[in-house]
Parts: structure tokens; sequence; C-alpha cells
């Protein structure tokens, strides 16, 4: 099975850097599970499932379009014997990639769930004449 290329297209000329962001944003498993709203016309709504994590165990950078969310974990005493463990307690990265234009606002933390929103700024439309220059 071959893999499709926007950049191979005739017609999208620069997109190589979004063939770049699909790659980046197919690598995510599946922990821990978010969902994804749309509270407006340009807001939206992030929100992980990262039970068994505090506030300071989780970092939330954005960098180069992509909002990464890490929950890092300290390491528990091995004092601890458990019959079953069904909560995940590992080390995660989400990423998600944001078009140009999008903001994080802010994130907060409730019940279990990490809260991250997010504001799309309208762009304004522009027109651009381009002069033609006479041959030589």
């Amino acid at each position: 099975m071959t893999k499709s290329s926007f950049s191979a297209h005739p017609y999208l000329l620069g997109f190589e850097q979004l063939d770049r962001l699909v790659e980046r944003s197919s690598r995510n498993d599946g922990y821990p599970p978010y969902n994804i709203e749309q509270n407006g016309a340009n807001a939206y709504r992030i929100t992980l499932a990262v039970a068994g994590f505090a506030e300071p165990d989780l970092h939330i950078t954005v960098e180069d379009n992509q909002l990464l969310v890490r929950g890092l974990q300290p390491d528990e005493p091995d004092e601890r014997v458990f019959l079953h463990r069904g909560i995940a307690a590992r080390q995660f990265q989400r990423s998600f990639v944001l078009a140009d234009g999008v903001a994080v606002l802010g994130a907060s933390m409730e019940n279990g769930l990490l809260h991250i929103d997010l504001d799309r700024a309208t762009p304004e439309s522009v027109v651009q004449t381009i002069k033609i220059n006479p041959g030589k």
C-alpha cells in the first residue's frame, strides 16, 4: 500500500509541513483517553482523563503549533501490594496539532479530568493585487 502525501499533489504547493504534522499526530497511542468539544464558533475544549495524576505531575506546552500534554508520576514505594491493578499509573505524552491562529487560553483540573481551553482567532481576509511587470 502506498502512502499518500499532500505535498505530492501538483496543485498543493508548499504543503510539506502538513505531511509532517499528519505524521506527528498519528504517533499517539490510546492513553490517556480524551474528548474534544466545540464550545462556540471559535472555541474548543480538550478534556483528558488523568485519574491518579496531581497537578504538579502534569506539564502542558505548545511547541511548533503542537500542544503537548505530559504526565509524569513519581515512583511509588514498593511497600504496596496490589491484588488487582486496573488504574493505569504510567507516564504519557499526548500531542495535538494546532492550526495557525489557535491559542491555548488555559487549563484546569476537575474530578480527575484535565480541561484545556482553546480559541481560534478569526483571520482577516487579505486580497493582494500583483502587478505585472513588462517583459524584456
